[in-house]
């Protein structure tokens, strides 16, 4: 029996494909930046594929999210580390 739905990372790829004119339009320092959002998705395409969810673009949001939010737990543990060395030294 054939599937009736595509497979998950080809599909994101045709999503991701699909955002390329939006990409086109940004100065080059932001499609940069797009370039790495764009690969944010594809780090989560595994758990993508199990959220069968019907609208890609969903996953590529969360994936977003997902990895920003780790950058901010991190630059904030960050920031509490040096907020402690501060204090120990004034």
């Amino acid at each position: 029996m054939g599937r009736t739905v595509p497979s998950f990372r080809p599909a994101l790829e045709h999503e991701i494909e699909s955002w390329k004119d939006f990409k086109r339009a940004l100065r080059p320092e932001e499609q940069k930046i797009f370039d790495k959002l764009m690969n944010f998705a594809r780090i989560h395409a595994d758990a993508g594929s199990m959220s069968a969810r019907p609208m890609l673009s969903e996953v590529l949001f969360i994936s977003f999210a997902v990895e920003q939010e780790k950058k901010i737990e991190m630059l904030e543990e960050k920031v509490k580390e040096l907020e402690e060395m501060i204090k120990r030294k004034g």
